[in-house]
């Protein structure tokens, strides 16, 4: 069984560039679990990573959160603003984290002049079908081998290969994992053991995970057949 990798590197450009190009665009840092922009709130800006890492999150009714996407240096995200739309889901840093914070509107009519507007409606077509594979994989997945396709999405997304394995270079929290996998942190705790027992992942002291793909993606390979 193959499945899509909603948290991939999309085949989009690097959008610092656009910030030069639109007036009133501004740099901001944010400190480390800081928000951003919260849910439920309105926000004309779209924002491209500087440096650092930012989570995007959707929080239920019942207080459960769902982490849905990570964005590194050259991303952007928040493209709901170019709906003039209320946020949905939350950005928090992950790390101390520069931004640059662009004016929806104006970075909408610099693309549309340069006929590069069908590149945002593409990268909100691509994200959309990942967080519908994110959620599909939700419902029909044990939260064990939920756990560990999100292990191996981090990997081919962050990591940088090496003898002793795939180092994803992102200090993920077990919470980040539970919300990500959508099961407690309790339950996290047990997998991550099982899978460091199994020698498929392994963990610094600071939280950096080290994948070795072989062995993770044969132990899906079993899970789903």
């Amino acid at each position: 069984m193959t499945h899509a990798n909603p948290l991939q590197r999309l085949d989009i450009p690097d959008f610092r560039a656009l910030a030069g190009r639109v007036t009133g665009t501004s740099l901001i840092e944010i400190s480390r679990n800081n928000p951003v922009y919260r849910g439920g709130t309105r926000d004309d800006h779209v924002y491209v990573v500087e440096r650092g890492q930012v989570k995007t999150q959707i929080v239920a009714a019942s207080g459960k959160r769902c982490l849905l996407s990570v964005y590194v240096v050259g991303d952007l995200f928040g493209e709901t603003a170019l709906l003039g739309m209320e946020r949905l889901e939350s950005a928090i840093a992950l790390t101390r984290t520069v931004l640059l914070r662009i004016p929806a509107a104006r970075a909408a009519a610099v693309l549309a002049a340069d006929g590069s507007g069908d590149v945002l409606a593409r990268q909100l077509g691509i994200r959309l079908r990942h967080q519908q594979q994110v959620v599909a994989d939700m419902v029909t997945m044990p939260s064990e081998l939920r756990l560990a396709v999100r292990l191996q999405d981090l990997a081919e997304r962050f990591g940088r290969r090496g003898p002793g394995g795939t180092r994803v270079d992102i200090a993920f929290t077990q919470e980040d994992l539970s919300e990500m996998v959508g099961t407690t942190r309790t339950r996290i705790g047990q997998f991550l053991k099982r899978f460091r027992e199994l020698e498929m992942v392994e963990f610094t002291p600071r939280s950096h995970l080290t994948v070795h793909e072989d062995r993770l993606s044969s132990w899906i390979s079993a899970a789903t057949h």
